[in-house]
């Protein structure tokens, strides 16, 4: 098969299947956003990939307007024609499109439908028109509603034009029912992270030495910080706790960080830039406490990935997560975390407090985390399961000479 991977952000696993999906044969094209800010996976050609894999970084040549509306819009949709360019040029059978903004989505998924009728699979990661509803309708009122209604409504009218939707928890399940969507054409895949890219590593390691992270009691945050997160619970950290809160990330909440650290003297806040992909398992090993936190609104359409990342080194996860969050159920069916409700900061510091005391726990979670990811993240049996999904869709479309229900037991 022919096969585009979209992933808007440019993120670790979706990646990795690419490369799993071209050993097996595929010709595959694995398409993100290069001016995107966040961290990136393992987007550079390796000397061992496949002669059937080829990466393509999308830029428009200038800085993403993240936080201004208008031009992040205009921005989000000049990159969805370069995307469109790019299926229409490859001719795939199966487009896969992940993170992608509404905007941009609509004009890849017409891409695919022009480019011989290529299955077009919704994998989807957040719920972006529910997302833009509780931020506009918080932020602008009347005016948002109106916005955040036209977005829903194109939401809901890509997934019901989809080949078939990947969701990444079954909490979404019920809401794409009530979109419409036909419950047969919907599968259920959670994230994962590309554990051959996450060697366990000792804190006391050749990057940790170099940075100073090696002897410190650190309390680590790693990834973006933007709406759906609440940075004062790492200030808190640093002003209630006595670990070292150090936070990779960029970005307006970074920098507020950074200005709050400095008038307020902390010594044991320090905001650092992302790293390199290459170096994210060593930086991750120098973590005591490795911290994930999204906002009360965001738990219905968001799960944090970062979490699996945390999982797959084997450290003890602080979370301040919905309850009802996957990600929550994650951690503690596993015992691999301790999980406050995002409105109890007082509980989310008590928890940070309990780990840096003791030491034991901290192992037992650890190991604990990386068991389920040994177990969990097997790439062989995902990309069985997006092949299947793929023919799946291919024969829905109708660009295969099998009914679709041939191959339902593969999905």
């Amino acid at each position: 098969m022919r096969i585009v991977v979209h992933d808007y952000s440019g993120h670790p696993f979706q990646i990795q299947l690419s490369r799993e999906l071209a050993r097996r044969g595929h010709v595959v094209q694995h398409v993100y956003f290069a001016d995107f800010q966040t961290p990136k996976g393992a987007l550079s050609l390796r000397a061992d990939d496949p002669s059937t894999l080829t990466i393509t970084g999308v830029s428009l040549g200038e800085p993403f307007r993240k936080n201004t509306f208008v031009q992040r819009r205009s921005q989000e949709i000049r990159y969805g024609k370069r995307v469109a360019d790019i299926i229409s040029a490859f001719q795939p059978d199966v487009v896969f499109s992940s993170n992608s903004p509404l905007d941009a989505q609509r004009l890849i998924q017409k891409a695919a439908r022009a480019a011989k009728d290529a299955a077009f699979v919704f994998w989807v990661q957040d719920l972006y028109g529910e997302a833009i509803r509780k931020i506009l309708t918080r932020k602008l009122h009347f005016v948002g509603a109106l916005v955040a209604a036209y977005y829903l409504r194109l939401e809901r009218t890509l997934l019901s034009r989809s080949a078939h939707v990947i969701c990444i928890s079954s909490d979404f399940e019920t809401l794409l029912r009530g979109y419409g969507v036909d419950a047969g054409a919907v599968t259920v895949i959670e994230n994962w992270a590309p554990l051959e890219d996450m060697p366990l590593l000792p804190k006391d390691n050749a990057w940790s030495r170099k940075v100073g992270l090696s002897k410190t009691g650190n309390i680590v945050y790693s990834g973006t910080l933007g709406y759906k997160h609440n940075p004062d619970l790492l200030l808190r950290l640093a002003l209630e706790t006595d670990g070292e809160v150090n936070v990779f990330s960029e970005g307006a909440a970074a920098d507020w960080l950074r200005l709050e650290a400095g008038k307020r003297g902390l010594s044991n806040l320090k905001v650092h830039p992302w790293v390199s992909f290459e170096d994210l398992p060593a930086m991750l090993a120098s973590a005591d406490i490795a911290v994930a936190i999204i906002e009360p609104d965001a738990g219905i359409y968001s799960v944090p990935s970062k979490v699996l990342t945390y999982m797959s080194v084997g450290r003890a996860i602080l979370a301040s997560i919905p309850p009802e969050n996957l990600a929550a159920r994650i951690l503690a069916r596993e015992t691999a975390g301790l999980v406050a409700p995002p409105a109890d900061a007082e509980v989310f510091v008590d928890y940070a407090k309990k780990l840096l005391a003791d030491s034991a726990l901290r192992e037992q979670l650890g190991a604990n985390a990386r068991s389920y990811a040994e177990n969990k993240f097997d790439i062989r049996g995902l990309g069985d399961r997006f092949e299947g999904i793929s023919i799946r869709a291919m024969a829905k479309r109708g660009r295969v000479g099998i009914p679709a229900d041939t191959v339902s037991a593969a999905v």
